[in-house]
């Protein structure tokens, strides 16, 4: 067994929302609890994918894990070291190795910036570099997502959705973190373009011992890319483990809903296939069931599914479940 602690370490995670309502609408609005105590550790060098429904906290989770936004309780760790509390120049400090590349590239650029003036806006922040090492290394950044340093004079709508993207990840990349949070990254483009991402995210975790979180819907790109999958459902994490576990062996039934709407690569046997959906829709985060979140759409949920919330117990030595009959 080793030592070395995770690089992010999360503990109670929770994420509460006053919401507020105007009085002649009628009575107060129920808090909305986006997260609900999540427990969750990334691993140096390792990609984790988060999947789960809209609205299940994956980017929530991933927010504040990078002290993009305040958590309502629970702590969060780097590199074993508390950052849950940090403000002013030390949470500056630390936010140069997380760094967050976003589903829409038009939207994560300034429209009156340069692509160059974007990918060195982060290294001036930070002071990290000035003068001609800043041109040096935002042309290394270009080049080392396949696009021309020529081209850093040039504004975001002279590219294509998938160039911006290539522009989004050379401006992660230009601090050298440690971590990179990819939220739906890949869902805006065609498939061609996504492989040729996947591509570059893989090669780029290669040559600079990258850890990633990758938040997606597309199961199919996550079986591709992650090491690790932790599965969400309505704030929580109901199952973890290896790909190839979670995989070849979905232990809670939501999971397994999830893994049996994925296509199959065999066209003929992709049309044959006959599909359960889910009964009912997700709860509301701001009224959620008692006991397990998932007991009101399980076809196994019995009386203790309904009013004791399990709790993530191992499945396996590289899989944990929060089930109480896990199949």
């Amino acid at each position: 067994m080793t030592n070395v602690p995770p690089l992010v370490s999360a503990r109670g995670i929770t994420v509460t929302y006053q919401r507020k309502s105007l009085q002649w609408v009628g009575p107060k609005r129920q808090p909305l609890q986006a997260l609900r105590g999540v427990d969750l550790d990334i691993m140096n060098g390792e990609v984790l994918a988060l999947v789960g429904e809209s609205g299940s906290g994956k980017s929530t989770l991933a927010r504040v894990l990078v002290r993009a936004i305040e958590a309502s309780a629970g702590t969060v760790a780097f590199q074993g070291t508390d950052i849950t509390h940090l403000d002013g120049e030390a949470l500056r400090g630390i936010r140069r190795h997380f760094q967050v590349v976003f589903q829409d590239p038009f939207g994560s650029l300034n429209p009156r910036l340069s692509i160059g003036a974007a990918i060195a806006e982060p290294l001036i922040v930070h002071k990290i570099a000035t003068g001609e090492a800043l041109r040096k290394r935002v042309a290394e950044c270009l080049a080392m997502v396949g696009l021309e340093p020529s081209l850093a004079s040039l504004r975001p709508h002279e590219f294509s959705g998938g160039q911006r993207q290539r522009i989004c990840i050379a401006r992660a990349i230009a601090c050298k973190p440690q971590l990179i949070v990819a939220d739906e990254a890949l869902s805006a483009l065609d498939p061609s373009l996504r492989d040729r991402m996947i591509d570059l995210f893989q090669d780029l975790k290669d040559r600079f011992a990258l850890t990633y979180l990758f938040i997606s819907h597309d199961l199919g790109v996550v079986q591709r890319i992650s090491d690790r999958v932790a599965v969400m459902y309505l704030g929580r994490v109901v199952e973890i483990g290896s790909t190839k576990e979670i995989y070849r062996h979905p232990r809670h039934p939501y999971t397994q809903a999830l893994m049996a709407a994925v296509p199959v690569p065999d066209p003929v046997a992709e049309r044959r296939r006959r599909y359960a959906s889910l009964p009912g829709e997700p709860p509301s985060p701001a009224n959620p069931p008692p006991g397990c979140p998932f007991h009101p759409r399980c076809a196994r949920a019995i009386d203790r599914c309904r009013t004791a919330a399990p709790l993530l117990t191992e499945a396996a030595a590289t899989h944990q479940v929060a089930c109480h009959l896990p199949d």
